[in-house]
């Protein structure tokens, strides 16, 4: 009997010392997508993004989740969620290990450190480098693939604010996609990005990208979102 109180005021102290850890701040994005399209709100080939951030987690990144919902369609696309590093890498360890076009541009977008080269006038130079592990879903497609790793680089310009948008500035990159594994896929890509330095997010997003070597028309596709929903903008 002795024991077992002894053992219950070791718990509770133990208890005591060891509060429970208050919930991770979440944050909340919803970007319009347009898929070889301009985004919009109605249309063949839009719908929006839905994007959930919660973190940061032990080994410094972030966890994402991102809901694709075409539009026209009665139910969104089954929700991906992967980790994203400071740095832009992005691995999707659970199955289906999937990432949509949309969310395969955006993700590494949102690793806090992605943008660090930019200068506070909104200008300034610099290569990204990262890694996504994931299944990519070719287009509209509700099929996901085998998981890979892809490296990717980037050269990133910063021109300056973009004029008539309080607060963002204009950055343009060029890239290449290589997958390591698989069927060793190449691809090539060029973005243009708004990027609101106020809020640390892309506002606005272009991407095209071309598989190389090119063998039909899916060998191109064209990714452009915009951002109409911030949990953290007043």
């Amino acid at each position: 009997m002795k024991t077992s109180v002894l053992l219950l005021g070791m718990m509770l102290v133990v208890s005591a010392e060891a509060p429970a850890q208050a919930p991770a701040p979440t944050r909340h994005l919803v970007y319009e997508f347009g898929y070889n399209t301009n985004a919009a709100s109605s249309g063949q080939g839009t719908g929006t993004l839905t994007v959930e951030i919660s973190g940061p987690v032990a080994d410094g990144g972030v966890m994402v989740s991102g809901t694709d919902h075409w539009w026209n369609t009665v139910r969104p696309r089954a929700t991906n969620t992967c980790e994203v590093y400071p740095n832009g890498n992005v691995t999707c360890s659970e199955r289906p290990f999937a990432i949509s076009p949309m969310q395969a541009t955006l993700f590494p977008l949102l690793g806090h450190s992605f943008f660090k080269g930019l200068g506070a006038a909104g200008t300034g130079s610099w290569q990204q480098t990262y890694k996504v592990y994931a299944a990519l879903v070719p287009g509209a497609s509700s099929y996901a693939g085998n998981p890979y790793t892809w490296k990717c680089v980037f050269n990133l310009h910063g021109k300056g604010p973009i004029a008539g948008a309080a607060g963002s500035v204009l950055i343009q990159g060029t890239g290449t996609l290589e997958q390591t594994s698989g069927r060793y896929l190449k691809a090539t890509s060029k973005q243009r990005i708004a990027y609101a330095t106020s809020v640390t997010v892309p506002v606005a997003v272009s991407d095209i990208r071309t598989y190389v070597p090119q063998t039909s028309v899916y060998s191109n596709a064209m990714v452009e979102l915009k951002l109409i929903k911030d949990s953290q903008k007043h």
